[in-house]
């Protein structure tokens, strides 16, 4: 019996990657996304992608998913409990598996697993380990389309905001940068691929500061 599995959906090009590859595995059957979305300003988290076009890859890619709103501010003790709740619910629904399209960095793989203990649901990490910039190039390679929609101005410059994720993204960004950004270093939105049905038509907006941040609005083209 191949096991019912949610996949975590950042609208990135990860998630995006990691639904390529569970898709490929006999044992796996991804029956949802869910992503967390921040309130105040109606756009998926960190991404800071619109959730309407959140909604348009979730359709591009035959899956429903579930957005869970997050207030801001939201405390540590808050998100957890809104997570739960969500668990709880998921669990109800014989949801056996949840997938993250996490890569190296430890201690998020172990908040993940420390979270799921004892819920009777398993986490599945489809990426974990592989080298970054083997994985990167692959995503490129395949047809994975991107761009980039915020980046940490502390390690990566500015004008980077809006650019296409591609083999000249790779060969510009610092050798200090991981290439997949894993470190937060920059976030994406995936709009075309080998896991989407048809690509998305998407155009680059505004770019703004906010928070230390910088972010560029992708729109629907």
């Amino acid at each position: 019996m191949k096991k019912k599995t949610l996949l975590s959906w950042s609208s990135g090009k990860d998630s995006a990657w990691a639904l390529h590859v569970l898709r490929q595995q006999q044992d796996i059957e991804v029956v949802g996304l869910f992503c967390t979305f921040n309130m105040k300003f109606d756009r998926g988290a960190m991404h800071a992608v619109r959730i309407e076009l959140i909604s348009q890859q979730a359709e591009n890619l035959g899956l429903p998913l579930e957005l869970i709103p997050i207030p801001d501010p939201c405390s540590d003790s808050g998100y957890k409990t809104i997570m739960a709740d969500f668990i709880d619910q998921v669990k109800s629904q014989g949801i056996t598996t949840i997938a993250f399209g996490d890569l190296f960095l430890e201690e998020i793989r172990s908040y993940r697993e420390e979270s799921l203990a004892g819920t009777g649901i398993t986490p599945l990490f489809p990426l974990w380990g592989i080298p970054t910039d083997e994985l990167s190039k692959e995503m490129v390679n395949s047809g994975l389309r991107a761009k980039i929609t915020c980046i940490d101005p502390r390690y990566l410059p500015a004008e980077f905001a809006g650019h296409e994720y591609d083999s000249n993204f790779l060969q510009q960004i610092p050798d200090t940068i991981d290439p997949c950004g894993e470190k937060g270093e920059f976030h994406s939105f995936a709009y075309d691929g080998p896991m989407f049905k048809n690509k998305l038509n998407v155009c680059v907006g505004e770019t703004v500061t906010r928070g230390g941040f910088v972010y560029t609005d992708i729109l629907s083209g």
